[in-house]
């Protein structure tokens, strides 16, 4: 299948490592063009220099209020175009209500949840008709993970404004998904695996519950965040998409 991704321009952030690094390598893949940022500039100019020619990477925190304005810029003056945005930014501190301080919670909201409104406002403010806004979520948005309780707090807050943004803009042909990853084998999930103090008897704990009895890839994750956000997709907005491996048994 052509997903029609040749030429056209996102940005994804959190593309430095882990998930985000593998929606960009899936849409470099397809023919299409990326402006990926991360928190550390040698890692992203790192990941950019992977990529090769169709991608370039600077140091961004999506807590800074420039950050959307800059990344989008950037798009433009390298690649000529704006498409698209995958919104992606590393998990909040792990821990349970009673330990997680207020600061955490503040740095969680203003990266997580802040950073992810301002940057898809942004975004929806530069796109035209069959642009789309994708947002890296969780599980979580539908059943509270054990242990990550800001996570557990701020992303369907997150899910709620994301379905609100594609009722809004829909009708100017601008799509918005969200996708929400289960167990994936990325650094995050080892490090909170190892945080149980058995991290083999937590992942085969983790995978037991998992109808297909074991954890996704990145690359997986990365070739369905490619379609939902290729013009492929182009009836599909404001849905909540699992990839989890059927760990969500609901409906």
């Amino acid at each position: 299948m052509d997903l029609g991704l040749k030429d056209r321009v996102y940005v994804v952030t959190g593309a430095s490592r882990g998930l985000g690094n593998a929606v960009a390598r899936a849409l470099v893949a397809e023919g299409a063009k990326t402006v990926i940022s991360g928190r550390d500039e040698k890692t992203v100019t790192d990941a950019a220099a992977e990529l090769g020619a169709a991608a370039v990477g600077t140091a961004v925190d999506n807590a800074d209020p420039e950050a959307a304005e800059r990344l989008i810029s950037m798009a433009r003056a390298h690649f000529g175009r704006f498409d698209g945005v995958l919104i992606s930014v590393g998990g909040p501190a792990p821990g349970f209500a009673a330990d997680n301080t207020d600061e955490q919670w503040r740095a969680a909201f203003e990266s997580v949840f802040l950073g992810a409104v301002r940057m898809a406002r942004t975004a929806a403010a530069a796109l035209q008709e069959g642009g789309v806004i994708g947002f890296v979520l969780s599980g979580s948005v539908y059943e509270p993970i054990p242990g990550l309780t800001i996570s557990n707090g701020l992303r369907p807050g997150l899910a709620g404004f994301a379905k609100s943004l594609s009722i809004e803009l829909g009708p100017q042909g601008i799509r918005v998904v969200g996708l929400l990853p289960g167990r994936m084998d990325t650094d995050r999930i080892r490090e909170l695996d190892a945080l149980s103090g058995d991290a083999d008897a937590a992942r085969a704990g983790a995978e037991s519950r998992i109808p297909l009895r074991r954890y996704g890839s990145p690359d997986e994750f990365g070739t369905v965040a490619a379609f939902a956000l290729s013009p492929a997709a182009s009836y599909l907005t404001g849905v909540m998409l699992p990839v989890d491996g059927g760990a969500r048994h609901a409906f």
